[in-house]
């Protein structure tokens, strides 16, 4: 029998975030080998956020409310920031913007500051857990964030490589990426329902 975990994770990531967004967007701008430090770089980092949260994190972003204000503020900006930075992208692979697809390292930082991450792994790791001690707990949920997500991530990934076969136009590629930006931007709306 699976563990209801893994149907929670799957259906919590596979559903359109900053990463999936910021995936497909790489995958059709960039190519599929360039966006693969990213994709790993994303397993990973919501991996170590879902552990942290499984060992009381969100216990405490909760119990400080200032600290939890900072950190809401400065994933706001940060994703409005990518966002307006995939916005004057719209050229397409020659486009503006950013030149290059994330690296591992920005990649793992950035979950930090994802709310999306926040959310379903706090959700998680409350709804969830399975009464092991705290550090296996966290390895528990942690892995299977980071196993999953791998799988997702190169589902979007391939998608948005795919999809660049149908943006042959400047027109097309602008359209893309002002949705892509777009649907950025509003998933900084999240930051606040965490």
């Amino acid at each position: 029998m699976i563990d209801p975990l893994y149907l929670f994770v799957f259906a919590g990531l596979f559903t359109p975030g900053p990463n999936v967004i910021l995936l497909t967007a790489s995958g059709a701008r960039f190519g599929f080998a360039p966006t693969v430090p990213h994709v790993l770089g994303v397993a990973l980092g919501v991996g170590f956020v879902a552990g942290a949260m499984a060992l009381g994190v969100g216990a405490v972003l909760l119990a400080l409310p200032g600290l939890k204000l900072a950190m809401q503020v400065l994933a706001v900006a940060w994703i409005l920031w990518m966002a307006w930075k995939l916005l004057r992208a719209a050229g397409g692979a020659a486009g503006g913007g950013r030149d290059r697809p994330f690296t591992f390292a920005e990649a793992v930082l950035f979950q930090w500051v994802n709310p999306k991450i926040w959310i379903v792994a706090l959700a998680a790791a409350s709804g969830y857990a399975s009464g092991l001690p705290p550090g296996w707990e966290a390895l528990r949920i942690g892995t299977a964030f980071s196993g999953i997500n791998l799988f997702v991530c190169l589902f979007w990934t391939v998608a948005g490589t795919l999809l660049a076969y149908l943006l042959t136009t400047p027109l097309a590629w602008r359209v893309f990426t002002t949705v892509m930006a777009t649907a950025l931007a509003a998933s900084g709306i999240m930051v606040f329902a965490a």
